[in-house]
């Protein structure tokens, strides 16, 4: 659980690395990774003991309907990363990440609670609750540095869809695991990726010519003269994604984890990507006081709801 947070909340430095190229580009090297990663851990740590519960061989004993759940959640998953990113480019990330992170985080617990409810229901909704402060005082510590009131109409729409679609994506993923010829944790990863990658082709390929964020229009002849150096940190980006994916959808088959803690401790990526702003960053370095009072009251409430979660499958069965 604590490895996919880190990953979720780290694999967006690597766009802080390709300064002046075009998302949209980018994100065909970070889905090329997603789906590099889920091959990578497929046939290494998802072979090591072999078996029917090996990688190839689930994919063989898979059924149709496992299948299409794990596609559908990877389409879900590209759809709901797309629209956060454009929301974050159009309304920043004072509106996106408290809205879109915070109502995906409620959303995605919830349901995934009901898929496979694991784990003290107490410890893990009060801990949504303080994770959700803390992306509130973390939403409002980077408002009071930008020092700006205005507010994008169209972020926040951007940010709505984007939230109730990130919270819809893994109890698919989770029914996916569930029942008779069902995936396991580095299938599902892999056919996630499909989806992932299918998704990405008509609507990342429509996003170039016609881009949410105001972006200029960008081709294929542009993505094949990027520096190598960006191609590689696009990809990068994406394994260290995929990552905290197989890493996720391994604790949520955890006998006494189950989904809905493994995703809401994930949802905590935030956080992590706040201290990566704050600490390696400096965003805040210049920022006023205000502003820079929120940090340390955002990581106590993040690290209080951290603990609940982290501790409700010790108290409370299925």
């Amino acid at each position: 659980m604590f490895a996919s947070m880190l990953c979720w909340g780290s694999w967006a430095n690597m766009r802080k690395l390709t300064a002046g190229y075009p998302f949209s580009l980018f994100y065909w090297d970070y889905v090329i990774g997603i789906v590099v990663g889920s091959l990578l851990w497929g046939f290494t740590l998802g072979s090591i003991y072999g078996g029917p519960a090996a990688f190839v061989a689930n994919l063989h004993s898979t059924d149709t309907q496992h299948v299409v759940y794990a596609l559908i959640g990877g389409i879900i998953f590209n759809v709901a990363n797309l629209l956060l990113v454009a929301a974050i480019d159009v309304a920043g990330m004072a509106v996106a990440f408290p809205v879109g992170i915070g109502l995906a985080l409620i959303v995605g617990t919830l349901l995934n609670y009901f898929v496979n409810p694991a784990g003290s229901p107490l410890l893990i909704f009060g801990g949504v609750a303080l994770v959700a402060v803390a992306i509130i005082l973390d939403a409002l510590a980077y408002k009071r540095r930008e020092a700006s009131g205005s507010v994008s109409t169209r972020g926040v729409v951007l940010s709505i869809v984007s939230g109730v679609l990130m919270g819809t994506f893994y109890p698919f993923v989770a029914k996916s695991t569930l029942g008779e010829h069902a995936l396991g944790p580095y299938a599902v990863a892999f056919i996630f990726a499909i989806g992932v990658a299918l998704c990405s082709l008509p609507l990342n390929g429509f996003l170039m010519k016609k881009s949410l964020t105001g972006e200029p229009a960008t081709s294929f002849g542009q993505y094949a003269k990027a520096k190598g150096s960006w191609h590689v940190w696009g990809v990068i980006g994406g394994v260290i994604w995929c990552t905290g994916a197989v890493a996720s959808f391994v604790a949520s088959k955890a006998n006494a984890v189950g989904p809905a803690v493994s995703y809401a401790l994930g949802q905590g990526a935030t956080m992590i990507s706040a201290i990566w702003g704050v600490f390696v960053w400096r965003e805040f370095a210049t920022a006023p006081a205000a502003s820079r009072r929120l940090i340390p009251w955002m990581f106590l409430f993040f690290v209080a709801g951290l603990g609940a979660i982290a501790i409700a499958p010790l108290f409370g069965g299925r």
